[in-house]
């Protein structure tokens, strides 16, 4: 299943080489809601993996885009403790136009939704 959401992008981090093999990089929009007479403001970080880890790079902090990306969660074991790790997978970036929500405008193509077998263990630790 893949989510998405339409913010400010207002931090965008270098690429990690993670493994030899396995890089990951971190950006950060911001998402402002009025809810109830009130201003709610969210700061959601995101992670690319792979060859997404460019995504970030047509984008100037401050653009207004729309993140598509899936939700994972992984379960880590250390010293006898268990911890619960969620990342959101973000795997397309797209600018958003003057009067397109999240709700309408554009119709979004899930051809770029990386497959379901790509299950690697990318924890930081």
């Amino acid at each position: 299943m893949s989510y998405e959401i339409v913010g400010k992008l207002v931090a965008v981090f270098e690429i990690v080489q993670r493994k030899e093999t396995f890089k990951t990089r971190e950006f950060v929009i911001e998402k402002t809601e009025d809810i109830g007479g009130r201003t709610i403001t969210n700061y959601v970080k995101f992670q690319c993996v792979q060859d997404r880890t460019s995504l970030p790079d047509r984008f100037n902090l401050g653009d207004e885009v729309k993140v598509q990306f899936n939700i994972k969660g992984t379960k880590w074991v250390k010293d006898g403790r268990e911890n619960y790790i969620t990342n959101l997978d973000a795997w397309r970036m797209e600018t958003v136009k003057l009067g397109q929500n999240s709700n309408g405008g554009d119709s979004v193509d899930y051809h770029d939704m990386p497959p379901a077998s790509d299950n690697i263990d990318d924890l930081p630790f």
